[in-house]
């Protein structure tokens, strides 16, 4: 009797475990969802701007339906201004899906920086090996990122790797500094005085906290990043496992204010996921809306 019940929970552990691994694999990596929120780092009395924010794509040939939500978001938000914020593609062929799932959205202003991803495609990896701090760090084979840079940068939209630039969004003026991705050292940001401009916002793929903090420091009201997938797959009331960086697991996804400063820091759980392990779990796939209001 006893070997028939531990029979039937080994089985319906077993079957609870499958289940939930189809659900995560199949199913919830492409429910796409538009996340929204309200950001308050405008002057008294200036009217809203609104900020799609677009991350994580890691995108390879055919994944259409992605593409296609992506580029509906064109009507369904109507930003002033889109940022993108790395790790755009997974495939040496995904140049074309990347440019197909944005073009929508190139008539807007736009900025972007890359992360590890859009300068090498991805290799299998331990999953549990994202609990090491000090893990390696393995590429794979070489991505046309240059293919991507010119693409962006031909629709008017701003190289912030390791820049600062001021455009128009909105009506308004809008300082944006970024770095080339901080999680492979290719970061590079350097302390200036503000422009004169009506918004600062900053940008980066990974967000480490030394980059974030620096940003903070000279002024600039409003971070954001990708990177951490919103820890991919998150346990409920638990939320992230990791992060993938040195930020905080509990500001994986998400905005937040940042620690020690005036700063309002977003952090998208992206649209995509690793190849090679293509599941989400209590972690929706996302892009954000976020609209800035008065403070």
């Amino acid at each position: 009797m006893r070997t028939r019940t531990a029979l039937r929970f080994v089985t319906a552990t077993a079957a609870l475990g499958a289940g939930t691994l189809a659900y995560a694999s199949l199913i919830e990596r492409n429910m796409f969802t538009l996340r929204r929120f309200d950001v308050p780092v405008l002057a008294p009395d200036a009217e809203p701007l609104r900020l799609l924010h677009i991350s994580d794509l890691h995108m390879t040939p055919g994944q259409r339906r992605k593409q296609d939500w992506v580029a509906a978001l064109a009507v369904a938000t109507d930003p002033d201004l889109v940022v993108t914020t790395g790790d755009n593609m997974a495939h040496p062929d995904a140049v074309a899906g990347v440019t197909r799932a944005l073009e929508p959205l190139m008539d807007r202003p736009g900025a972007f920086v890359f992360g590890s991803n859009d300068y090498r495609g991805p290799v299998f990896k331990n999953p549990f090996g994202y609990f090491k701090k000090d893990r390696e760090y393995v590429q794979g084979v070489e991505l046309p990122s240059e293919d991507l840079r010119a693409a962006l940068v031909a629709a008017g939209w701003a190289d912030l790797n390791n820049a600062r630039t001021v455009l128009k969004a909105g009506g308004r003026t809008v300082e944006l500094a970024g770095v080339d991705d901080p999680h492979i050292g290719r970061d590079s940001y350097r302390h200036a005085p503000l422009a004169d401009a009506d918004l600062h916002i900053g940008l980066t793929h990974s967000p480490e906290p030394s980059v974030l903090s620096d940003m903070a420091a000279d002024g600039f009201s409003l971070l954001l990043a990708g990177h951490t997938h919103g820890g991919q797959v998150r346990v409920p009331g638990v939320g992230a496992l990791v992060s993938n960086c040195g930020l905080d697991r509990r500001m994986a996804r998400g905005l937040h204010r940042w620690p020690g400063s005036d700063a309002w820091l977003h952090v998208s759980a992206g649209l995509g996921t690793h190849p090679t392990a293509p599941v989400r779990f209590a972690c929706r796939p996302e892009a954000s809306l976020l609209t800035l209001i008065p403070r």
